[in-house]
């Protein structure tokens, strides 16, 4: 079976203000199999995003490696899509031609690479939205876009920088739901960072806790799927997790 794994990773940054260097991330070890949903959480500056950066090849580790399924991950690939806070979509590109993007990259032909853009519109609930453009969209539909535009490259390992930080309550429930829902239908392996405790709980099957630039603890979550809120929101099983990863997370 496929897997990521992480070893000793590390991460050292010179504070040029301070004259000193910082340890972002320290010895972290993970490994995350192939369909697996992993949340990471904790508080500001505990490294999840920095962890992220690195499996997405955006930054060098200082040591340790980041291997995927063997192979050692020295920058970015189209074996991972990112799905950003920012909607970071085109705006001068349809809706159509941004989640085509990647594989025209690819050098795809248009044919293919358009029936595939649709095929993942129809995914996330947006055919009706092709021939849109961002600016006509809402900021739900937008970052619905975004997980297309990823899943269109069929990565191997999808990774969400808390995506759906910047859109309302109500909206935020509802991707959710569709998140997990997706998930369920393709099995992509996915590693979601988020402050979110309920949504971390809500959302994987796996939450680890980071403090310090470290693995806290981790926490297996064997709720019951599908999930969706108007079930799980009084759910005993949910609160009793939800508050054993809060506990965790205030400690850190």
């Amino acid at each position: 079976m496929r897997s990521l794994t992480i070893r000793d990773l590390s991460k050292t940054y010179f504070d040029a203000y301070a004259g000193s260097h910082v340890d972002a991330v320290r010895g972290v070890s993970l490994e995350v199999t192939q369909g697996e949903f992993v949340s990471l959480v904790g508080p500001s500056g505990c490294g999840k995003t920095t962890i992220l950066n690195m499996i997405a090849g955006f930054i060098p580790c200082s040591g340790g490696e980041i291997r995927l399924d063997g192979r050692a991950i020295h920058g970015p690939g189209p074996d991972r899509g990112v799905v950003f806070q920012s909607f970071a979509l085109f705006p001068w590109k349809t809706v159509l031609d941004n989640v085509g993007f990647g594989p025209k990259m690819r050098g795809v032909p248009k044919a293919e690479r358009d029936r595939t853009a649709r095929e993942y519109l129809e995914l996330v609930g947006l055919a009706h939205a092709a021939d849109r453009y961002p600016n006509e969209l809402s900021g739900g539909m937008q970052q619905r876009v975004g997980v297309a535009r990823a899943l269109a490259n069929n990565p191997e390992v999808l990774l969400m920088d808390e995506p759906f930080a910047s859109v309302d309550a109500q909206t935020r429930m509802t991707l959710q739901e569709e998140l997990t829902r997706i998930w369920q239908e393709r099995r992509p392996t996915i590693i979601f960072i988020t402050h979110d405790v309920s949504e971390a709980v809500f959302l994987a099957n796996r939450v680890i806790v980071l403090s310090k630039g470290q693995i806290l603890d981790e926490v297996d979550i064997a709720l019951p799927r599908p999930r969706v809120w108007d079930k799980l929101h009084e759910d005993a099983a949910f609160k009793s997790l939800s508050g054993k990863v809060l506990q965790l997370v205030r400690s850190a």
